[in-house]
């Protein structure tokens, strides 16, 4: 670089030491766009000489051809038309180059000169496109994952929310559903609960929690049952810069688990049956022997004209106490299936209005109104009538002493096509049956009557005859404004390509 005349030999120098000093390749272009001096960084990078560039076109050195760029895309003429600082990117080969173009000013505040540098920036934009790559990666990841995903900064604003999550809250942006805070993800004050566990040590180390269990509110205010991980992000100062959260909707896991819970209470209840048929079987056969013989010889007591009729009072006693404990036998043999059945196949609603006109104390029924809701569908069941008359007499009688004579009984038939169920509720009116009850009430000798009202048999040879029909019994709600039991039979379904009934005329 040839030093300027307005400067002194020293002052000169020092200028071109600084100018030879700088770390990248640099030359000094005129406004013409003739190279007019290089530093020695550019000499031994580019393997040049002065005589390879110094006189030549900025072209030549830079664009590496031989005719000029279009004026509007020149970098030099941008700097002298703007007089400030104009920077790109260009990759030439394997190598990325940022080009940096200073203006150089004169003493009338023109720029005399343009200043060009040239930095090799390949590791940082290999550097860069990795981050891009990994970036992109990591959001490929969570937008793909199965669990939703939510991450937010320090202030609670949310920044990423995956499609899982927004289907999960119900919030998609512009909609009235539009989530944007992670207050709104929970029910009032369990944000800043969660924080606040997130940063004690004690409860799953710093800045991580797990909870198996808790609740979150979508967009429509509707609470869910979730399992949820959580995390605070810390930079590389360890100071909090974001959080994330993952949550999994429990709502499939806890039908199972109620549905485990049901079928275990009721394989709980059919091991408790079975083992009670046993029982019953030989208990029956013990107590039928000699009750039979209570039976005859009161009788043959009963037909002596001498008797005296103090003691025909006490044989007729003697006479009714033992028919009602025969009853109580046969009843046992329902557990034991020591009773003969006569299935066939009829429709649940002939089942429901037999029934209720078999129902015989009236009195019982003065002051109670008894409504039908029957479906018009055809539901036909494999039953046998004169059980399921006792079941149903059995509630309906039940239905009544609970609303202590005065209230209302109704009777609703409907079916489930696609699944094959008929269903038969009956709701009453009364105080409903206490909670700590409700595990109970199927259990034989299990009653809430006064002693000698009740054997407590009702119900669980009610349970028993369902189970024989493939059936189940259930209370399906109950509470101050009542109770309703629902019973639930397989639908018979004709075979499609044979009869439809074995025995058409057995059709009720």
């Amino acid at each position: 670089m040839t030093p300027d005349a307005d400067f002194s030999p020293d002052e000169a120098f020092w200028r071109t030491r600084i100018f030879d000093s700088l770390s990248y390749p640099s030359v000094i272009v005129t406004p013409e766009k003739s190279v007019v001096g290089a530093n020695n960084k550019f000499y031994d990078t580019y393997d040049l000489t002065p005589e390879d560039i110094i006189g030549k076109k900025c072209f030549h050195s830079f664009l590496y051809r031989d005719t000029p760029c279009n004026s509007d895309d020149c970098p030099i003429s941008r700097v002298i038309k703007n007089r400030e600082v104009h920077t790109y990117t260009l990759k030439r080969q394997y190598k990325w180059e940022e080009r940096v173009f200073s203006p150089i000013f004169d003493d009338n505040g023109e720029v005399a000169f343009v200043l060009a540098s040239i930095r090799d920036i390949t590791r940082t934009k290999s550097l860069e496109n990795q981050l891009i790559g990994v970036k992109e990666f990591i959001t490929r990841v969570i937008y793909a994952s199965a669990s939703a995903i939510v991450a937010a900064d320090r202030s609670g604003k949310i920044e990423l929310m995956n499609s899982v999550a927004k289907e999960l809250f119900g919030a998609y942006n512009g909609g009235e559903g539009t989530i944007t805070h992670t207050e709104q993800l929970y029910p009032p004050g369990k944000a800043k609960e969660i924080m606040k566990m997130l940063r004690d040590e004690k409860i799953g180390g710093k800045g991580k929690l797990i909870i198996p269990r808790t609740t979150i509110v979508n967009a429509k205010g509707e609470e869910i049952e979730v399992e949820m991980s959580a995390a605070i992000i810390y930079d590389e100062h360890g100071n909090e810069s974001a959080t994330m959260a993952i949550y999994n909707d429990l709502k499939d896991k806890i039908k199972v688990e109620k549905e485990l819970k049901l079928t275990q209470k009721q394989l709980a209840q059919s091991e408790k049956m079975a083992s009670l048929g046993q029982l019953a079987a030989g208990v029956a056969h013990e107590i039928n022997n000699p009750l039979t013989g209570v039976l005859f010889y009161a009788s043959l007591l009963l037909e002596r004209p001498d008797l005296d009729e103090n003691a025909k009072d006490d044989l007729h006693y003697i006479v009714e106490d033992a028919n009602r404990c025969k009853n109580i036998v046969k009843s046992l043999l329902v557990y034991s299936r020591s009773t003969d059945s006569n299935k066939r196949i009829v429709q649940i609603n002939e089942i429901v209005e037999q029934s209720l006109k078999l129902i015989r104390d009236q009195k019982k029924f003065r002051n109670i109104q008894v409504r039908r809701y029957l479906s018009q569908e055809m539901m036909l069941i494999n039953a046998d009538t004169s059980k399921l008359n006792q079941v149903i007499i059995n509630l309906v009688i039940n239905a009544a002493d609970a609303m202590q004579g005065n209230g209302k009984i109704t009777l609703h038939t409907y079916k489930d096509k696609p699944h094959k169920k008929v269903f038969l509720e009956i709701k009453d009116t009364g105080e409903g049956i206490p909670r700590e009850n409700l595990s109970k009430i199927f259990d034989p000798f299990f009653t809430t009557k006064e002693v000698g009202k009740s054997t407590g048999l009702g119900l669980s040879i009610v349970y028993g005859i369902i189970e024989e029909h493939g059936g189940s019994i259930s209370v399906k709600e109950t509470g101050s404004k009542g109770t309703t039991f629902i019973i639930e039979f397989p639908l018979y379904v004709p075979a499609e390509n044979g009869p439809h009934f074995c025995n058409p005329e057995g059709i009720e």
